[in-house]
């Protein structure tokens, strides 16, 4: 297992980031029904852990993506995080709405990137990977290049997979979903029981709970 993937997946669950409920299961933006859930935004509150994300992301960009010149936050999760990794790098910052507003200037992208930017796109987490690739197809509409995309976590769902595949979007993470599994097995977070149900929803989420 990577070594950041496994690090950043016990900073996640020391911050109880994690919560596993088998009996109540979340629903998420996609109707799906989920025992698990991953809110990465609690990182946000502690000042050691937020550096450590912005840090992270930074160099992720600056090892995979040297080309780009400017950052996009995906709204409303990635915000932050986005302007972060922004500031750390000295490059121009955006965000992307889920949906242009119904009022003032109606814009569907927040900020001014300069023309011709080649734009690294920042996520909070990757599910299905149906938002994440809104923003990219806004961006790309608006005339810029987007040249990858970094996000803190992913289910690594194989529709998700193949939706970025499809789009052409590069996807590097600092975690995922086996690294957070294991480490909250190996600590005591969840038990030897809750594997199996766990496997069972990852093995068909969209069906899982129904």
């Amino acid at each position: 297992m990577n070594k950041l993937a496994t690090l950043f997946a016990s900073k996640l669950l020391e911050v109880k980031a994690i919560k596993l409920q088998p009996t109540d299961p979340f629903t998420w933006a996609s109707g799906w029904k989920s025992p698990f859930y991953c809110d990465n935004r609690k990182t946000l509150s502690y000042p050691g852990l937020r550096s450590f994300v912005k840090i992270e992301l930074a160099r992720l960009i600056a090892e995979e993506f040297p080309e780009a010149t400017a950052v996009a936050g995906v709204a409303t999760g990635a915000i932050a995080q986005g302007a972060l990794v922004a500031d750390e790098l000295g490059m121009p910052f955006a965000y992307v709405r889920s949906k242009a507003k119904d009022h003032g200037m109606q814009n569907l992208i927040e900020g001014t990137l300069p023309e011709g930017a080649k734009v690294i796109v920042v996520e909070d987490l990757i599910s299905t990977g149906g938002s994440s690739l809104k923003a990219v197809e806004a961006l790309r509409a608006a005339g810029f290049e987007v040249v990858g995309m970094v996000a803190s976590y992913t289910y690594g769902f194989p529709v998700a997979e193949q939706a970025f595949s499809e789009a052409n979007v590069r996807l590097f993470t600092l975690t995922n979903y086996e690294a957070v599994r294991d480490v909250a097995l190996e600590t005591g977070y969840i038990e030897q029981s809750h594997v199996a149900l766990l496997n069972e929803w990852r093995a068909n989420p969209s069906e899982w709970g129904k």
